[in-house]
């Protein structure tokens, strides 16, 4: 009897140990692959990889998704589109990511769009902003959050109309994120401003301006209007020379992103009253669902919220939903839950147009303020993505898919 009992223990040991792989499967986290320039751009990155922890933290706090943790698997893109697309199949074919997301410049984003044409996987755009994204490079795996070159430049050349402001400047990075963003002014600014023309183009290599030498070429145009794509430590040196020279006296200034805390904190008391910018003025906003964010982000981090902070927070809770809506990881059930699906989001409802898998996310325009000895934004409005999206028309005849 004790070895019929021993020998039936281990026939039921061995086909619990046979289940057991089964078991575990089944309860497997989801793998999220992220990438992102971490190293050389901390100051937007590393604000939204708190957002998107602050974001997976409260989902897996209440169960995840779909009965299963997700787990997100980041890694350092190296902001070069080499280093990206590597990072990325490491991340598909070793660690088993079922999406990607992520990435900052927009040469970075347009190489991911590929990636994931490629591979057939599907990969979210949380920040990169060139046009190509969703357009000529656009393809039915690469979907993108924020409003791209077209609609937040749209939004602010909707107020240079009533400046009078006709001879034009523009100081650009000179990459992908800011030769999109000029060719985007250039167009509309001479569709919408009658007798407008741009007469100096000044394009510094991006990390690297001279801002004596750019300064100086915008004053000799003697232009009464300026649009400036700089952010980070260009910005901040191309303001203080502009203010030491008297640059922006008298001048109207459009400035795409200088009204983002990530880039307008440095500048401190420098701060160029009066240009008119797209920005994220987290401190105004009284809407309940982003009051309770704001306050979930100081409570865990102990810092204030920066809109690289909002997006991480925004295109995780968007991924959970979209595997939700799905009822599943793979990935053609995926983009069907994502094209033309409406989110509830924490500054309200955001669609993912269909034709182009543009978000409808809209930005925060306003005029810059020095409050103490730090900027802010006043007069700001949010303006809705839907108005400034490219039309149908126009995403047809340039897209290859």
């Amino acid at each position: 009897m004790v070895k019929i009992s021993a020998i039936r223990s281990l026939a039921l040991g061995a086909v619990l140990a046979l289940g057991a792989p089964a078991v575990h499967a089944q309860q497997a986290p989801i793998k999220i692959g992220e990438l992102n320039s971490y190293a050389r751009q901390a100051a937007f990155t590393v604000p939204y990889r708190n957002g998107w922890q602050l974001a997976l933290d409260e989902i897996n706090g209440k169960g995840g998704v779909l009965g299963r943790k997700i787990e997100i698997v980041s890694r350092e893109d190296g902001a070069t589109t080499g280093d990206a697309t590597r990072v990325a199949d490491e991340l598909v074919t070793r660690e088993g990511a079922v999406l990607l997301f992520g990435s900052f410049l927009s040469n970075v984003g347009v190489a991911m769009a590929d990636y994931a044409n490629q591979k057939k996987i599907v990969y979210i755009a949380a920040e990169p902003l060139t046009d190509a994204i969703t357009m000529a490079q656009g393809n039915r795996y690469t979907f993108r959050i924020r409003p791209n070159n077209t609609m937040q430049v749209g939004m602010l050349v909707d107020q240079a109309k009533a400046s009078g402001a006709k001879r034009w400047a523009i100081v650009a990075p000179n990459y992908e994120y800011g030769q999109s963003a000029a060719q985007a002014f250039k167009r509309l600014i001479q569709e919408r401003v009658p007798g407008a023309q741009i007469v100096v183009e000044q394009y510094p290599a991006l990390g690297k301006i001279e801002a004596g030498a750019t300064v100086s070429a915008i004053e000799q145009a003697k232009p009464d209007g300026i649009f400036n794509v700089l952010f980070g430590p260009d910005l901040t040196q191309f303001v203080r020379e502009g203010n030491t020279r008297g640059l922006f006296e008298g001048a109207t200034v459009l400035s795409l992103l200088t009204g983002e805390p990530e880039w307008l904190l440095p500048l401190k008391d420098e701060v160029p009253e009066g240009w008119t910018v797209t920005g994220y003025p987290w401190d105004q906003i009284t809407e309940p669902k982003h009051k309770a964010f704001v306050d979930a982000y100081r409570a865990k981090y102990n810092d204030t919220p920066r809109l690289g902070s909002l997006l991480g927070y925004m295109v995780v809770y968007m991924i959970r939903d979209a595997i939700e809506r799905a009822g599943s990881t793979e990935t053609e059930a995926v983009i069907k839950a994502l094209e033309d699906a409406k989110f509830d989001t924490v500054i309200g409802p955001v669609t993912m147009r269909g034709i182009d898998n543009q978000s409808s996310m809209g930005a925060w325009v306003g005029k810059l303020v020095l409050k103490g000895a730090a900027g802010g934004m006043t007069d700001w409005f949010y303006k809705d993505g839907t108005s400034f999206m490219p039309t149908e028309a126009e995403v047809k005849a340039v897209r290859k898919d």
